[in-house]
């Protein structure tokens, strides 16, 4: 069973909610592309840096960055904050991010629940943490640290997994909304990271959006895997390397469905394709996210004449 400790969002935090691309596909800005959004010539509406590539006071990669932010929104999505550190998340690298958000002012901050720092020590992986009590703690008290720093809510990712800890006594998505409930965070939600971690793992994906706050999902992530071995040895890899499956297309689709509209991200990490091809998944995004629109507007109830003035 869940304690659960009455511990409420802070109000100061801004919210992920109030973000106004919540509708809208943007992708990832790697450096193949960066003279594409620095000239404003891309079409995306809007695009997310990996935020450590930019801890720096200046410099040519933060002056293109500036010219980007003038054409583009900009979320900023971490990948070595390590909310999962039990001796918690480090300060230099905490008052780094938090520089970059105050110069870039992000549409959206993300991190991924995973942990990757251990006694100073940073490792090439982000990795699982067991679904327990005592993590959960751990990872609250980090969340909260964070947006107490930085003065705005966090969105937590869910992780692609290819293990289950024999400790776990929480389902991921219990142990993501009870964390969403005690740090007032919210959800980016990796569908691709369902879909590889519900074959991994052996799960239901239906039940696993069942399960996970709607409210709190503040941002989308999509991307291709690499499936590796046949039968009973198939594993699905998590690779941002391809194109999104049509099964992960499928999924985002439900998800929509079940949530309404989100802001959406094509993630492409290795690999690096041409701008045409990274757009062209972005514009299949958006797609769905329009067609998702109508549903939601077709759902309301009519305007009464009678109570226009």
């Amino acid at each position: 069973m869940i304690s659960p400790p009455p511990q409420q969002p802070k109000p100061s935090i801004r919210s992920a909610r109030q973000s106004p691309i919540s509708a809208q596909a943007g992708v990832g800005l790697r450096h193949l592309h960066m003279a594409n959004f620095a000239s404003g010539t891309a079409d995306a509406a809007w695009v997310e840096i990996h935020s450590e590539n930019f801890f720096a006071d200046g410099g040519p990669r933060m002056a293109q960055l500036d010219q980007v932010r003038a054409h583009y929104p900009v979320s900023c999505h971490g990948v070595g904050l390590s909310l999962g550190t039990a001796e918690g998340i480090d300060n230099r690298h905490l008052e780094s991010l938090s520089a970059l958000v105050q110069r870039v002012d992000p549409i959206l901050v993300s991190e991924h629940l995973s942990f990757s720092v251990v006694e100073g020590l940073y490792l090439n992986d982000l990795l699982p943490l067991p679904y327990t009590e005592e993590a959960l703690a751990v990872v609250v008290n980090n969340v909260d640290k964070a947006q107490t720093a930085l003065g705005r809510q966090v969105l937590v990712e869910n992780p692609s997994s290819y293990l289950k800890f024999a400790d776990s006594h929480l389902t991921e998505w219990d142990f993501l909304s009870e964390l969403c409930r005690r740090a007032g965070c919210g959800l980016l939600l990796d569908v691709n990271n369902i879909y590889v971690s519900a074959h991994n793992n052996d799960f239901d994906t239906a039940t696993y959006l069942e399960g996970i706050p709607g409210a709190a999902i503040g941002e989308i992530h999509l991307a291709g895997h690499l499936i590796d071995g046949d039968g009973d040895e198939r594993l699905l890899i998590d690779t941002h390397g391809d194109i999104v499956a049509d099964a992960v297309w499928s999924l985002y689709q439900q998800a929509l469905e079940k949530f309404g509209p989100r802001a959406t991200l094509i993630e492409w990490d290795t690999d690096i394709p041409s701008l045409e091809v990274l757009l062209n998944e972005a514009h299949t995004a958006q797609k769905h996210l329009d067609a998702a629109l109508l549903n939601v507007d077709a759902a309301r109830p009519p305007i009464n004449a009678s109570h226009v003035a």
